[in-house]
Protein backbone atom coordinates (compact mmCIF):
# COMPACT_ATOMS: atom_id res chain seq x y z
CA UNK A 1 0.00 0.00 0.00
CA UNK A 2 1.15 3.76 -0.86
CA UNK A 3 1.26 6.19 1.88
CA UNK A 4 0.54 10.04 0.99
CA UNK A 5 0.75 12.36 3.40
CA UNK A 6 0.69 15.75 0.70
CA UNK A 7 0.53 17.39 -2.02
CA UNK A 8 4.26 16.55 -2.96
CA UNK A 9 3.91 13.33 -1.98
CA UNK A 10 1.15 12.71 -4.22
CA UNK A 11 2.92 14.43 -7.27
CA UNK A 12 5.46 12.20 -7.12
CA UNK A 13 3.43 9.46 -8.82
CA UNK A 14 2.55 12.09 -11.73
CA UNK A 15 2.40 9.68 -14.64
CA UNK A 16 3.06 6.31 -12.80
CA UNK A 17 0.81 3.37 -11.65
CA UNK A 18 0.46 4.00 -8.22
CA UNK A 19 -1.18 0.50 -7.19
CA UNK A 20 -3.44 -2.80 -7.78
CA UNK A 21 -5.75 -3.95 -5.63
CA UNK A 22 -6.82 -7.13 -4.55
CA UNK A 23 -8.74 -9.64 -6.39
CA UNK A 24 -12.84 -9.48 -5.50
CA UNK A 25 -15.09 -11.55 -6.35
CA UNK A 26 -19.00 -10.38 -7.72
CA UNK A 27 -21.80 -12.67 -6.33
CA UNK A 28 -25.17 -13.47 -7.40
CA UNK A 29 -26.03 -12.26 -3.87
CA UNK A 30 -24.24 -8.55 -4.14
CA UNK A 31 -25.93 -8.22 -7.88
CA UNK A 32 -29.19 -8.98 -6.11
CA UNK A 33 -28.43 -6.49 -3.18
CA UNK A 34 -27.04 -3.94 -5.79
CA UNK A 35 -30.46 -4.39 -7.67
CA UNK A 36 -32.58 -3.82 -4.55
CA UNK A 37 -30.38 -1.04 -3.81
CA UNK A 38 -31.06 1.18 -6.87
CA UNK A 39 -34.33 -0.35 -7.73
CA UNK A 40 -32.60 -1.77 -10.99
CA UNK A 41 -34.17 -5.80 -11.32
CA UNK A 42 -33.03 -5.77 -15.25
CA UNK A 43 -33.19 -9.42 -15.56
CA UNK A 44 -29.78 -9.82 -17.29
CA UNK A 45 -28.80 -9.35 -13.65
CA UNK A 46 -31.85 -11.32 -11.66
CA UNK A 47 -32.95 -13.59 -13.35
CA UNK A 48 -30.67 -16.77 -13.28
CA UNK A 49 -32.87 -19.04 -15.11
CA UNK A 50 -33.63 -16.17 -17.84
CA UNK A 51 -30.03 -15.59 -18.48
CA UNK A 52 -28.91 -19.44 -19.28
CA UNK A 53 -31.10 -19.28 -21.80
CA UNK A 54 -31.62 -16.20 -23.75
CA UNK A 55 -28.43 -14.05 -22.41
CA UNK A 56 -25.99 -13.71 -25.22
CA UNK A 57 -23.29 -14.50 -21.56
CA UNK A 58 -25.44 -17.48 -20.93
CA UNK A 59 -25.55 -16.37 -17.23
CA UNK A 60 -26.48 -12.97 -14.96
CA UNK A 61 -24.48 -9.84 -14.89
CA UNK A 62 -22.97 -7.46 -12.74
CA UNK A 63 -24.66 -3.91 -13.28
CA UNK A 64 -22.02 -1.57 -14.53
CA UNK A 65 -22.96 0.89 -11.82
CA UNK A 66 -21.98 -2.04 -9.27
CA UNK A 67 -18.48 -1.99 -10.71
CA UNK A 68 -18.19 1.59 -10.81
CA UNK A 69 -19.23 1.61 -7.19
CA UNK A 70 -16.43 -0.06 -5.98
CA UNK A 71 -14.04 2.16 -6.69
CA UNK A 72 -13.49 3.92 -3.52
CA UNK A 73 -13.30 0.19 -2.05
CA UNK A 74 -10.38 -1.00 -4.29
CA UNK A 75 -8.91 2.83 -4.13
CA UNK A 76 -8.74 2.36 -0.25
CA UNK A 77 -6.82 -0.96 -0.91
CA UNK A 78 -3.86 0.93 -3.15
CA UNK A 79 -3.42 4.11 -1.42
CA UNK A 80 -3.71 5.52 2.59
CA UNK A 81 -4.26 9.14 1.92
CA UNK A 82 -3.36 10.99 5.17
CA UNK A 83 -3.27 14.10 6.70
CA UNK A 84 -6.97 15.37 5.29
CA UNK A 85 -9.32 17.39 6.10
CA UNK A 86 -11.72 16.70 3.74
CA UNK A 87 -11.94 13.81 0.54
CA UNK A 88 -14.66 14.49 -2.28
CA UNK A 89 -15.84 12.37 -5.64
CA UNK A 90 -15.23 14.77 -7.79
CA UNK A 91 -16.20 13.44 -10.75
CA UNK A 92 -15.75 10.35 -13.89
CA UNK A 93 -14.88 11.44 -17.19
CA UNK A 94 -14.10 9.66 -20.18
CA UNK A 95 -15.65 6.29 -18.96
CA UNK A 96 -15.99 3.56 -21.05
CA UNK A 97 -17.31 -0.20 -20.34
CA UNK A 98 -15.49 -2.71 -22.47
CA UNK A 99 -16.76 -5.81 -21.21
CA UNK A 100 -19.26 -7.41 -18.86
CA UNK A 101 -18.46 -8.68 -15.74
CA UNK A 102 -20.14 -12.08 -15.24
CA UNK A 103 -21.35 -13.11 -12.04
CA UNK A 104 -18.54 -15.14 -10.33
CA UNK A 105 -16.04 -13.22 -11.63
CA UNK A 106 -12.96 -11.87 -10.14
CA UNK A 107 -11.92 -8.01 -10.56
CA UNK A 108 -9.53 -5.53 -9.62
CA UNK A 109 -9.26 -1.99 -10.15
CA UNK A 110 -5.35 -1.04 -11.88
CA UNK A 111 -4.47 2.70 -10.80
CA UNK A 112 -2.01 5.81 -12.35
CA UNK A 113 -1.65 9.27 -11.72
CA UNK A 114 -3.07 11.23 -15.03
CA UNK A 115 -2.80 14.42 -13.46
CA UNK A 116 -2.50 16.45 -10.23
CA UNK A 117 -3.43 20.60 -9.63
CA UNK A 118 -2.98 22.50 -6.57
CA UNK A 119 -6.01 24.61 -6.22
CA UNK A 120 -5.03 27.27 -3.29
CA UNK A 121 -4.46 24.15 -1.02
CA UNK A 122 -7.05 22.02 -2.71
CA UNK A 123 -5.42 18.83 -4.71
CA UNK A 124 -7.12 17.74 -7.81
CA UNK A 125 -5.95 14.55 -8.57
CA UNK A 126 -6.94 12.81 -11.97
CA UNK A 127 -6.63 8.92 -11.55
CA UNK A 128 -6.85 6.61 -14.89
CA UNK A 129 -8.46 3.70 -13.03
CA UNK A 130 -9.02 0.30 -15.24
CA UNK A 131 -10.85 -2.67 -13.96
CA UNK A 132 -9.68 -5.77 -14.99
CA UNK A 133 -11.27 -8.81 -14.96
CA UNK A 134 -9.31 -12.04 -14.28
CA UNK A 135 -8.25 -14.26 -17.22
CA UNK A 136 -9.52 -11.44 -19.60
CA UNK A 137 -7.91 -9.42 -21.70
CA UNK A 138 -10.30 -6.84 -22.34
CA UNK A 139 -11.08 -4.41 -19.06
CA UNK A 140 -14.41 -3.97 -17.63
CA UNK A 141 -14.32 -0.39 -18.04
CA UNK A 142 -11.75 2.20 -17.80
CA UNK A 143 -12.48 5.84 -17.00
CA UNK A 144 -10.62 9.18 -15.34
CA UNK A 145 -11.48 9.31 -11.83
CA UNK A 146 -11.55 12.91 -10.11
CA UNK A 147 -11.02 13.47 -6.50
CA UNK A 148 -10.42 16.38 -4.52
CA UNK A 149 -8.50 15.92 -1.23
CA UNK A 150 -7.65 18.85 1.45
CA UNK A 151 -4.85 18.48 3.20
CA UNK A 152 -3.89 19.71 6.80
Amino acid sequence: MVVIKSHAEFESHLGKEIGVSSWHQITQEQINRFANATLDFQWIHTDIEKAKKESPFKTTIAHGYLTLSLIPYFWKQIVDVQNLKMEVNYGIEQLRFGQAVLVNNEVRCRVWLKSIINLRGTTKTTLFIQLEIKDQPKPAFTADVLFLYHFI
